[in-house]
């Protein structure tokens, strides 16, 4: 007998598209009667990615070795998650791996396309923000100090906006760089500190109540709760244990912490509904713990949060949609005013020169 080979330690990364990708096949081979190894040996061949293909060979010792495919992958924690190796894991139980394969695939997509939403309705204002970044700092750095020595020239009064303007571009003369410098340093000191265990949760708590962006977060968050949720419940996960699994799949702090607590009062005898409302500070709106209070009462939970995971991703669609509409005009307003205002500073005291030349 072979002897299992050590977990990977994998250096690169494997994209949620190629899991994505192998979980469907995966499920189309496995329904279609082909073995799981067979299956697993073909998915190798036709991979791509030498980091998912190093995985995929090594699942597929440990399951010729007489591991179950759920402990196999269980080896490999930073490409499958605790929700993905439940559902294989109550599949193999329940003798129903091909319908979990083909609903995990279902569910590994709705959750691609909710990220690329998310991706999208960000997308614009990075891209509008990072350009207007990247010409301030180069008229800043190259543009600005050469007026100072040629307004300097001028013999008239200077119109407050070009003295505001040559004070930025004496400033940017004599230290741009050290502030460049400044600002990139204190982006990665605060990028670490988020990142400190006390920090993250007020962080994360913090990210919430944004405008706007707060909503699209809190609503994507509800959005795979409801449907990770919903998916193991109905894959006959107990709740408690289906409520720390979906915990494990939330980026958001809060989410998570209020997930296991509610999950811990599960444990004494309490209703999810009933702990959520519990929470005084609770993070789910009311629409949520009513619609899982009518869910729990009528024994119909689990389509009851697949329906909201549903409803929520309709509202993350909304909120995009929406988002570049609504931050256009504010853009473009705040660029405008900008390039006017520097247009102004340097045309005015040109024009009140040439005007006294004539005179």
């Amino acid at each position: 007998m072979k002897k299992p080979p050590a977990q990977l330690q994998l250096f690169g990364k494997v994209s949620f598209r190629d899991k994505l990708f192998f979980t469907k096949h995966l499920a189309t081979m496995v329904k279609s009667g082909i073995p799981i190894v067979d299956a697993l040996t073909t998915l190798a061949a036709h991979n791509r990615s030498g980091v998912f293909k190093k995985t995929i060979n090594s699942v597929i010792a440990a399951v010729e070795n007489g591991s179950s495919l759920a402990a196999a992958l269980k080896q490999h924690p930073k490409i499958f998650d605790q929700f993905y190796i439940s559902l294989i894991e109550i599949g193999e139980e329940s003798g129903t791996l091909e319908e979990n394969l083909e609903f995990l695939s279902q569910q590994l997509n709705k959750d691609y396309n909710l990220k690329k939403k998310i991706q999208s309705a960000l997308m614009y204002p990075m891209v509008v923000l990072s350009a207007a970044v990247i010409m301030g700092g180069f008229i800043s750095l190259y543009i600005l100090p050469k007026l100072v020595d040629f307004f300097g020239s001028f013999e008239i009064d200077l119109p407050v906006t070009t003295k505001i303007l040559l004070f930025l571009a004496l400033t940017m003369k004599n230290y741009g760089v050290m502030i460049f410098a400044s600002l990139i340093l204190l982006a990665l000191v605060f990028a670490a500190v988020v990142k400190i265990p006390k920090v993250k949760p007020v962080w994360h708590r913090a990210l919430l109540r944004f405008p706007l962006f707060g909503e699209l977060i809190r609503f994507g968050q509800l959005a795979r709760f409801a449907r990770n949720l919903g998916v193991l419940l109905k894959s006959g996960v107990p709740a408690n244990r289906a409520l720390v699994v979906a915990a494990e799949t939330m980026a958001n702090i809060t989410f998570v912490n209020e997930l296991k607590s509610t999950a811990s009062q599960l444990e004494r005898g309490k209703k999810i509904a009933e702990a959520m409302e519990k929470n005084k500070n609770t993070i789910f709106p009311p629409l949520v713990t009513k619609m899982i209070s009518v869910g729990e009462q009528t024994g119909k939970l689990d389509e009851t949060l697949l329906y909201l995971g549903d409803f929520y991703e309709d509202e993350v669609d909304n909120i995009s949609k929406n988002l570049s509409t609504m931050l256009e005009p504010i853009l473009l307003i705040t660029i405008g005013l900008v390039v006017g205002f520097i247009a102004l500073a340097i045309i005015t005291p040109i024009y009140e020169l040439t005007g006294s030349i004539r005179r």
